[in-house]
């Protein structure tokens, strides 16, 4: 597939956050575990809904610092290691984020929500059984899960089990506030079977949520130029956007067997660029070499 054609997995899973959780020694969490435990449990009730709100906004390092100095007064409260988890999801530390969200699943009321933390983590770290039973196993707790189905969505994509996969995201989509990535991913599993109009809607739905999605742009001028759209898949103004598009619509051209039009956009895109645009430079000699003799290189993607 395309290069241009963006997945954005890791955007479904939360804000990205800067600061690590401060780690206390085990003489001085007992210090604080025992000095005024009703103080303590106020803080953390009065941070929680603070950090959730700097996580929504994406102040990144606000939330950070509030988790540091939550965790020095209480380094095990499951709350926090539910928010640990996020945090360490979103920093890509992955292995730290399936501690954290496992730490929080001892509590009966924060398991879906950890189990669809540490669900996500697995799948970022390719143990794709464990994440799909675990992912299971929290929208079976809880069907509002959205990130949940979202990440089952994808792990059906990846065993191409279509009707696995049209099934989560379809789950997903339901819930209220669910975000338009979910849109974007339906769309690229759609695109990945060939459903190209099915997955241009699915884009534009994203795009309708949030006009700033780029990756679901990214995809939907690909779906266009896999359905021979290839004046819309290339409009644009911004002149490296456009050379980018033309060579991604010459891709999609190959793919459709459309040798004369990919020829056509792969020269425009070297055009819009100039002679620096090595990779359309390559993808033209490809066009050339299948038209000459049907054995071309494997093609080169954006």
């Amino acid at each position: 597939m395309s290069g241009g054609c963006l997945r954005r997995r890791s955007a479904l899973i939360a804000c990205a956050a800067v600061a690590a959780a401060l780690s206390v020694a085990p003489a001085h969490a007992g210090f604080f575990k025992s000095s005024k435990p009703a103080q303590s449990s106020a803080r953390i009730t009065a941070v929680l809904p603070e950090f959730d709100r700097a996580m929504q906004e994406q102040r990144l390092v606000d939330a950070g610092r509030m988790l540091d100095e939550a965790l020095i007064a209480a380094p095990e409260d499951p709350q926090l290691m539910l928010r640990s988890g996020e945090l360490h999801l979103a920093r890509g530390r992955y292995e730290e984020a399936v501690r954290s969200f496992t730490a929080a699943e001892a509590v009966p009321a924060l398991q879906p929500q950890a189990r669809q933390g540490r669900g996500v983590a697995l799948a970022q770290l390719g143990r794709s059984d464990e994440a799909s039973a675990v992912l299971r196993q929290a929208v079976a707790a809880d069907p509002s899960l959205w990130r949940a189905w979202n990440a089952l969505g994808v792990e059906c994509d990846r065993r191409r089990d279509w009707t696995g996969a049209e099934a989560a995201y379809g789950k997903a989509i339901e819930q209220p506030k669910v975000d338009p990535i979910v849109y974007n991913n339906r769309g690229y599993s759609r695109l990945l079977q060939g459903r190209y109009a099915d997955a241009s809607n699915d884009f534009v739905a994203a795009l309708d949520k949030d006009p700033n999605l780029k990756a679901a742009r990214a995809n939907l001028r690909l779906s266009l130029a896999l359905q021979g759209d290839y004046g819309r898949a290339t409009a644009t103004s911004d002149k490296d956007q456009k050379a980018g598009a033309l060579n991604n619509a010459g891709f999609a051209a190959i793919m459709r067997g459309d040798l004369d039009a990919a020829e056509r956009l792969f020269q425009q895109a070297i055009e819009t660029r100039g002679s620096t645009y090595g990779r359309a430079y390559q993808n033209l000699e490809l066009v050339r070499a299948l038209k000459s003799n049907g054995s071309p290189p494997a093609p080169v993607k954006p």
